[in-house]
């Protein structure tokens, strides 16, 4: 069963984020319901979708330079590990440096339970999988309290989740994750890079139309869950690029004036014809900025490996 947030929560954000003066705004951790996840999956999938890909090939050719750069034991967590598909390279370097002496011990951390199943199921052969359905900082709360003296913590943020948030959110973000871990302990990071805006475009508004269904999927979810009753075919997906933010924002634009009642969250909406809901900010970056990033959050930079197929970083971070 996947991690459905509280009804008043989901409630309350939805209300808070379409009856506010001005840009109205729905959250992306709300895109993530089993169909919207299931449709994700499925532009990992897609040609024009490179991210996922380049993610993936720098882990797997990488992985044994990233657990040597680590001395001692490490303990292995994951914020938003989804599957834990991109971290089984990982899991079987760290399996032969351990060799029979001891198990990999992996916390994958997502509030989806559904994808933690998953991810317990397909990489149980590995080592010990210890799921935590909660978020990412709560989460890597526990993982640090539960380490034994002497262990080192290696945390993965892939897939350039932090691109979803903004600057400053990334900052505070990345210090509150230091601020749980030790001296020595690493970050892996994925961050995806600033390449050119046709390409990026493409990325999050396939031809073949799934993102624009992902994106549509949030206000289906809220007429399920909230008892809305939106007409999904009045809205249309629009993605664009914003080059002085290097951010891609995916909106969902009103095709005609319309009103949208939501039950659950006492909610009565006006929209106007061309007006948007704003629901997901991608940030891009380039290669110097997330060194600057990690360094004011109290990082070092160990090292940082680059794909040259589409641009996407990898940086080996530790905890000073």
């Amino acid at each position: 069963m996947y991690a459905q947030a509280p009804e008043n929560e989901f409630a309350r954000d939805v209300r808070e984020g379409l009856a506010r003066d001005g840009q109205k705004t729905l959250s992306c951790r709300y895109l993530y319901d089993p169909v919207g996840s299931a449709l994700f999956d499925a532009i990992t999938c897609l040609a024009e979708y490179g991210l996922t890909r380049a993610d993936a090939r720098l882990v797997e050719c990488h992985a044994a330079e990233i657990i040597a750069r680590i001395p001692g034991h490490i303990l292995l967590a994951e914020l938003g590990s989804g599957s834990g598909a991109k971290t089984r390279p990982i899991m079987l370097r760290l399996g032969e440096r351990l060799g029979r002496r001891r198990k990999v011990i992996y916390y994958p951390i997502d509030v989806s339970g559904a994808a933690l199943e998953r991810c317990a199921r397909e990489l149980a052969s590995l080592g010990t999988i210890v799921p935590l359905e909660t978020d990412y900082l709560e989460g890597l709360e526990r993982v640090a309290e539960q380490r034994s003296p002497g262990e080192t913590l290696l945390v993965l943020f892939l897939g350039s989740t932090i691109g979803n948030f903004e600057p400053e959110e990334a900052a505070d973000f990345l210090a509150a994750v230091r601020s749980r871990l030790s001296p020595g302990d690493a970050l892996l990071l994925g961050t995806d890079l600033v390449k050119p805006a046709a390409q990026m475009l493409l990325a999050y508004d396939d031809p073949a139309g799934v993102t624009a269904a992902f994106n549509l999927n949030l206000l289906g979810r809220i007429n399920r869950e909230l008892d809305g009753d939106f007409d999904l075919r009045q809205f249309e997906h629009v993605a664009r690029y914003d080059g002085a933010a290097q951010r891609i924002e995916m909106h969902l634009r009103s095709r005609s004036d319309q009103v949208v009642t939501i039950g659950k969250a006492a909610l009565v909406i006006e929209f106007a014809a061309g007006e948007t809901i704003w629901t997901e900010s991608s940030h891009k970056f380039r290669p110097e900025q997330i060194v600057a990033l990690a360094c004011a959050a109290g990082f070092r930079l160990e090292r940082q490996w680059i794909d040259c197929e589409w641009p996407f970083a990898e940086s080996l971070l530790r905890a000073q």
